[in-house]
């Protein structure tokens, strides 16, 4: 049997799915919206970060340092997030007329989560030796929105979503099954519904940055216990949108599952589609039009998103999306060929991705 057929259809479609959602809330950050799509955008923020987050710390559970772990994470996450930082800057220097300017300790747009992974996975075993580490990594995630930090690395996100990623290290097979059930389906959409009904109801707020996590108490304008205690209710409300999420992904083979394995392509690429369309000026037409235009922009993100996962366009991307570690740099005593490196899209994996790129989709606020 291949190893392709050893996936579990279940996770290919929920990264698929995710990385959609991503696609779709980049979208909808461009228009105003009307109070239905605020809404909508309020709510996928709600979890499709956290449930992309999580799904990394899932497929991140078997990282021990080893050589080849190291090298893979090197060229499938590290050299994408260099090679894709210089793409985002000459684009944004033409788009917005700024001059050139790398700096990769400062992350450019949706590329935050590549540089944050990086430093998630490298912590991984460090987890394995904590007593309560997802009770831990929460209290690190509340400590963090109560300082004051620069955005070198993404720290405030890396800190503010690492529960998620805990969470996900600490899951196993058999949890994901008690969501595959029909009892899970059933609570799962009224979950949803409610949710949605709250956000139009509070719309247009929340404010977005209490869900793109990388601002603390102070930029929010709330006081230390009122920060806490919205944070607290943010994480249980996420939780349920989550489990509901998962609960509702297809587990049979769908027409969209083997795109399931090559979602670092659309979640890298079609960033770049947005700030062309930035650009183009395509963007404030859409927002006049109302419900329409909304509906029209969904419609290209979704289509994109297939677009950029079709064979011509990742033979065409390849070296940049997975660029190989390098034959000359690994040991002659390691006894291992040099790797294909897949970052997300591994599709000989049986469960996952070197960056679990299920992506959601960062709310990257460098915009």
């Amino acid at each position: 049997m291949s190893a392709a057929s050893d996936r579990d259809p279940f996770f290919d479609n929920a990264k698929f799915l995710l990385v959609v959602l991503v696609a779709l809330g980049h979208s909808w950050d461009q228009i105003a919206g009307t109070d239905a799509l605020r809404a909508l955008h309020t709510v996928v923020y709600g979890f499709h970060m956290p449930a992309f987050v999580l799904l990394s710390g899932y497929f991140s559970r078997s990282f021990s340092f080893r050589p080849g772990q190291v090298r893979r994470l090197t060229s499938g996450v590290l050299a994408p997030y260099l090679i894709f930082e210089t793409i985002y800057c000459a684009v944004y220097a033409e788009v917005r007329g700024t001059p050139f300017s790398i700096t990769p300790t400062a992350p450019l747009y949706l590329l935050w989560f590549l540089i944050a992974l990086f430093v998630w996975r490298l912590t991984a075993p460090m987890w394995k030796a904590v007593r309560f580490p997802v009770a831990v990594a929460v209290v690190i995630s509340l400590a963090a929105g109560m300082t004051k930090m620069s955005y070198d690395l993404a720290l405030p996100r890396v800190l503010m979503f690492l529960p998620w990623f805990v969470l996900g290290l600490r899951m196993r097979p058999e949890h994901f099954a008690l969501l595959r059930t029909r009892t899970a389906r059933v609570c799962a959409l009224p979950a949803i519904l409610v949710a949605l009904a709250v956000a139009y109801v509070l719309a247009p707020g929340p404010d977005d940055n209490w869900l793109s996590m990388f601002v603390g108490y102070g930029e929010l304008g709330v006081s230390p216990g009122t920060y806490l205690a919205v944070r607290l209710v943010l994480f249980a409300v996420s939780a349920v949108l989550v489990a509901a999420f998962f609960a509702l992904v297809p587990h049979r083979r769908t027409f969209f599952t083997t795109l399931g394995a090559v979602t670092l392509y659309p979640y890298l690429l079609h960033g770049l589609l947005i700030r062309l369309g930035e650009g183009a000026g395509a963007f404030p037409p859409l927002q006049a039009h109302g419900l329409p235009g909304e509906a029209l922009l969904s419609l290209c993100a979704i289509t994109a998103v297939f677009l950029l996962s079709t064979p011509p366009v990742r033979r065409l991307t390849r070296p940049l999306v997975e660029p190989r570690f390098p034959r000359w740099l690994i040991p002659k005593d390691s006894g291992q060929k040099a790797p294909a490196e897949q970052a997300s899209t591994d599709e000989r994996k049986p469960e996952g991705s070197e960056t679990g790129l299920a992506v959601s989709g960062a709310m990257a606020q460098r915009r």
